[in-house]
């Protein structure tokens, strides 16, 4: 796999993508085959034996993915989660720690806590703004990775990549990113100093919710042959529909992207007065604690919006029920807009925790719609408060 080579929106339909030598099809034949034939015993075709360990449509996804974030090794998985598991798996071992974020994604923080944490990996979620803190839990001999999103799930939180990466390497710890809310089209973790990428690609990079899917993306060798040795082990490979599926999407993430971003900030704007709303949390408003940095490491502030309203729990209820544009679902990232209340569904898992998110907060997804009709679903249902 090769790093960029031309622009973002470039390799994003290009990289991965030749035209198919038999036919000239300008888009790659989906290869459904299971098993492959050898030119002989041990004199595999291009590399292909077993469904398993590689598929041409999914080599065609993972060396999108790594052109696009700018590293020379990436996998496709069959969910975010299943790559999550696969990094963990690959870079720890009992008696070692995770020190993450205080407010990562729910099911980050099951899969660590109450999987592996089983297992004796332990974890140590806290502020990661706040860098003495971050520096104090890595200095100890158990702390090995630092998990890390940014912008988080669903605070908003902006934290520094490249100042966590100078900590964490000083500490011989690893820093993973998730970039799945930027998406690599608005943020690249591994050139900022990150060691390890990943993406529920059923987000931002699909596109459309129509396909789960994850990512993992690095540079370093070692790291990449770990990873890579534990998805051909434990079989977690996204199935060749579905990265099909994901390298279509991939293909106008650029485009989807600028009209996320501007929906967003115009939806935020306009909820920054209103009087039903006690906080918009983006990182596009100045007012947001993370707003120069997300400027300095981010190239637009991305299509996720939370707010809290005044009102508490049975207003944010209410208004999670009442819009009609924004769809009341799990997930994100689609070119639909979404609306989720995550105390009882995306975080419900981390409730009674330091995790837990306010009762009073909703998380907006926003889709590629006309903004006016979004602000104007968004007004009605705020109105019936």
């Amino acid at each position: 796999m090769t790093e960029n080579r031309h622009g973002f929106a470039t390799d994003a339909i290009h990289a991965g993508q030749e035209i198919d030598e038999v036919f000239g099809a300008v888009v790659p034949p989906l290869h459904f085959s299971t098993t492959y034939a050898p030119d002989g015993i041990g004199n595999l075709r291009r590399g292909y034996d077993y469904g398993r360990a590689g598929n041409p449509t999914r080599t065609s996804l993972q060396t999108q993915l790594a052109a696009l974030e700018g590293g020379r090794h990436a996998f496709s998985f069959g969910s975010g989660l299943a790559a999550e598991d696969a990094i963990i798996r690959a870079v720890t071992r009992p008696g070692q720690r995770i020190v993450m974020g205080n407010d990562a994604y729910g099911g980050s923080y099951r899969l660590i806590s109450r999987i592996h944490g089983d297992w004796g990996i332990a974890n140590t979620p806290l502020d990661l703004t706040d860098l003495d803190r971050v520096e104090a839990e890595l200095s100890k001999p158990d702390a090995t990775l630092l998990w890390v999103e940014t912008p988080s799930n669903p605070l908003m939180a902006i934290t520094d990549i490249a100042a966590l990466a100078k900590i964490a390497h000083a500490n011989q710890a690893l820093l993973l990113v998730d970039n799945t809310f930027a998406s690599p089209y608005l943020q690249q973790p591994l050139a900022l100093g990150a060691d390890i990428v990943v993406h529920s690609t059923t987000k931002y990079i699909g596109g459309h919710s129509d396909v789960v899917g994850g990512a993992v993306i690095t540079s370093d060798d070692e790291l990449a042959a770990s990873i890579g040795f534990q998805q051909f082990a434990v079989g977690a490979v996204s199935g060749p529909l579905d990265a099909y599926l994901t390298t279509r999407g991939l293909k106008t993430l650029a485009v989807r992207m600028d009209r996320h971003c501007s929906n967003a900030q115009a939806i935020a704007e306009h909820l920054l007065d209103h009087p039903a709303v006690e906080r918009v949390l983006y990182p596009g408003l100045p007012d947001h604690p993370g707003h120069e940095l997300a400027k300095a490491q981010m190239s637009g502030f991305g299509g996720m919006v939370s707010i809290q309203l005044a009102g508490g729990e049975a207003a944010a209820r209410k208004v999670a029920e009442g819009t009609r544009l924004f769809i009341l679902a799990e997930s994100l990232g689609g070119i639909e807009s979404l609306m989720n209340y995550p105390h009882e569904m995306t975080h419900a898992s981390v409730r009674g925790t330091e995790l837990a998110v306010p009762e009073n907060l909703l998380r907006l997804s926003v889709g590629i719609e006309d903004v006016a009709d979004l602000i104007n679903d968004l007004d009605t249902a705020l109105a019936g408060l």
